[in-house]
């Protein structure tokens, strides 16, 4: 219960404290590389997600024309 307390009070100084953190750990070079690889996964999950609406769609419609017969 006390880290969903906890979680709800980040602020500035948590914010710069964690950004410092997390330059130290892994240096100012490999920032863009952990953020571009973040970004192509996000980029796939969506197009992964869009696919499965897309599947979905297309067996609907599929299983509509098999009942129409």
């Amino acid at each position: 219960m006390n880290s969903v307390v906890l979680l709800g009070m980040i602020g500035g100084p948590q914010i710069i404290l964690i950004v410092v953190v997390v330059l130290l750990i892994f240096g100012g070079k490999k920032i863009p590389e952990l953020m571009r690889g973040l970004g192509s996964g996000i980029k796939e999950f969506k197009d992964a997600s869009k696919g499965d609406e897309k599947d979905s769609k297309s067996k609907d419609s599929v299983d509509n024309v098999l009942e129409d017969k």
